[in-house]
């Protein structure tokens, strides 16, 4: 902290100390208390959503981007009408539309409401339940692994260090005879 000169009521300078981070609740500098205000405005809750780019994470490229070509084509030779492919090709593609579209107004919400749910719980077991067991379990084990090294160093080592020496002092010699 550093210190820097309050008037008191008085009229007498002291010196104060200000801190570079104040409390949560009751920030002591300016851009600590902007940042809090920043953060209120956006919220994960009211964020914007884009109503034009509604994949922007590029989740479903690979997957549902099916246009006619991709289910129906005539190879060549085997043609058609040219109407009936044009009536099959706008068929085909104003019945997905309005099918998706009548699906997603019937299940869209419900779907939405599992799937927050279901993620809800998610997120609440792997924060209270999954983090905090596999942190107890790298506690409890360092403490197991300590007690199992000071075991190896004390047992095994002077094992394998005399062995290693009775095995050192044979010499191997390798002879072709004709």
């Amino acid at each position: 902290s550093r210190p820097r000169s309050i008037c008191s009521p008085q009229g007498f300078l002291y010196t104060a100390p200000v801190r570079e981070q104040g409390n949560i609740y009751k920030p002591n500098n300016k851009m600590m208390a902007d940042e809090l205000s920043e953060k209120a405005v956006h919220d994960v809750h009211t964020k914007e959503i884009d109503l034009v780019n509604r994949d922007p994470k590029h989740l479903n490229d690979d997957v549902v981007k099916i246009d006619f070509e991709d289910v129906i084509a005539e190879p060549e030779g085997t043609h058609s009408f040219d109407g009936i492919w044009k009536a099959s090709f706008t068929t085909f593609t104003v019945t997905k539309y309005w099918f998706y579209r009548l699906l997603s107004a019937i299940f869209g919400i419900p779907m939405a409401l599992i799937w927050g749910i279901y993620f809800a719980i998610l997120s609440f077991l792997h924060i209270w339940a999954v983090v905090p067991c596999i942190r107890s379990y790298l506690i409890e084990i360092q403490c197991i692994s300590r007690v199992y090294s000071i075991c190896i160093h004390t047992f095994c080592d002077p094992l394998f260090e005399a062995i290693g020496k009775v095995f050192s002092s044979i010499r191997a010699t390798v002879r072709k005879e004709i």
